[in-house]
């Protein structure tokens, strides 16, 4: 089994929460009025995002309070959850998800102007952070508060949201919890030019010493995983029978399988897995999008299931939330040591922070997905 030491935490400054007043005064004391820009839910999504669906709208950021400080947006996420998550809430709300940002104004000691913070404060460029307040506005979504960023010498502060953020301990706590990888082993990843999926792959195969199979959906994504990841072979599911080139990567069939996308991609692998093989389930994006009435038939997975005695186990990064500083600091590490590589694919403009969103969904992007304010 691949064995991993637990660092000390890194992280402080967690206790803090959003907090979006709704009244706004005209007056700001000794600073220009700023003026905030952010996407309002219109409408819940139905198939692909359209771009009626979200409205763009300005607003002023009132006066702090005293122990509260106003962050602008430098780098924000498009992740594929926000699709399915932002559905559970209420029309009306900001669209949900991570940011960068920096501090630019604090009446607070312990958030100095100039500091940067990575939180979940939707897709505005300007937010005020109360840290006393002990639960969040109805328009606002967090997975977990605001903290400031530690020191990470050179590297871009938008990794935050991608290998030193939640894609980062998603691939982390997701593949070694689950998977539970043995040195020797066979890994299948679908979505595999993902930040997740890529992240994943050279864990497996740069720290635990797996042999690693990426499905990817073009040849470019299929070339940057086996040239410049290390991974040992990658299938173009557009191209060809899946299951066929599976077979001649893995010809004595599949011991873990880290599944982004769902679909029938998902049961070919099943089918090709090793007795007391392990499947860690990330995602389904291959359904998210989808008219429920015109998804295929149900795949009967349960042969393979009982007969392999396989283990299948689906999971959300936060249920190691206590954990999630040794992720990001083992990830920090790792590439240092040159062991783990990223890629990002930026988009620049919060006001083409919908195309990013939808391209994501539709695999446009190479590694992780952001957009630079």
């Amino acid at each position: 089994m691949c064995t991993i030491i637990t660092f000390n935490h890194i992280l402080r400054n967690r206790g803090v929460i959003i907090f979006a007043r709704k009244s706004f005064s005209t007056v700001r004391e000794q600073v220009k009025m700023v003026k905030a820009k952010r996407f309002v839910v219109q409408k819940h999504f139905q198939g692909e995002p359209k771009t009626t669906d979200l409205k763009l709208v300005q607003e002023d950021i009132p006066p702090l309070h005293n122990g509260e400080y106003l962050v602008e947006a430098e780098y924000l996420s498009v992740d594929p959850y926000m699709r399915p998550y932002v559905q559970r809430y209420p029309e009306g709300i900001t669209m949900i998800g991570s940011q960068v940002a920096k501090i630019i104004e604090s009446r607070n000691p312990e958030y100095p102007v100039g500091k940067r913070i990575v939180g979940y404060l939707g897709w505005r460029t300007h937010t005020v952070v109360n840290p006393q307040i002990s639960s969040s506005s109805d328009d606002t979504f967090a997975f977990e508060k605001p903290y400031i960023l530690p020191d990470i010498g050179d590297l871009s502060p938008s990794l935050f949201l991608g290998v030193l953020g939640m894609p980062g301990n998603t691939a982390y706590f997701g593949f070694l919890e689950i998977c539970q990888p043995k040195q020797g082993e066979t890994l299948v990843i679908s979505g595999a030019a993902g930040a997740v999926g890529s992240h994943v792959g050279q864990i497996a195969k740069n720290v635990c010493g797996l042999t690693v199979i990426g499905i990817a959906g073009s040849d470019e994504k299929c070339k940057w995983l086996v040239d410049e990841l290390g991974f040992d072979h990658a299938i173009n599911y557009k191209k060809g029978d899946i299951a066929t080139s599976l077979r001649v990567a893995a010809p004595k069939g599949v011991d873990c399988y880290f599944d982004n996308v769902g679909g029938d991609i998902s049961s070919v692998v099943l089918y090709q897995m090793k007795p007391f093989g392990r499947v860690s389930v990330c995602g389904s994006i291959s359904s998210y999008n989808a008219d429920a009435s015109s998804l295929p038939k149900t795949a009967i997975i349960q042969p393979t299931m009982v007969f392999n005695q396989l283990k299948m186990e689906g999971f959300i990064v936060h249920r190691w939330m206590s954990r999630m500083s040794e992720g990001v600091e083992k990830n920090l590490q790792w590439i240092k040591e040159g062991k783990l590589r990223y890629r990002e694919t930026v988009t620049n403009g919060f006001e083409n922070m919908f195309d990013a969103f939808v391209g994501m969904l539709n695999g446009k992007n190479i590694g992780k997905a952001i957009v630079k304010v």
